[in-house]
């Protein structure tokens, strides 16, 4: 019976990790996304060096849309099936 206590509760520990894990990381692929799509409107020196594209823009929303999908793992908490 302890045993089984102890999975569960490691289970739920490890559960609650990933899961801030998968929030933290996918608002930060989100934002740089973010930053991708925009960064044409700001004057910074590395645009200057490597002047934004279509190419930044297609990863900007690719980099949007794995961020999202990542936050969503981490809401769902399917980790154990």
């Amino acid at each position: 019976m302890a045993t089984e206590d102890y999975e569960e509760k490691r289970r739920k520990q490890v559960s609650l990790v990933r899961s801030v894990l998968d929030y933290l990381v996918g608002a930060g692929i989100a934002g740089f996304g973010v930053f991708m799509i925009i960064r044409d409107r700001w004057k910074l020196d590395f645009n200057e060096t490597f002047p934004p594209g279509k190419i930044d823009k297609f990863f900007g929303v690719v980099c949007i849309a794995y961020g999202i999908w990542r936050m969503y793992r981490g809401y769902k908490k399917n980790y154990f099936r």
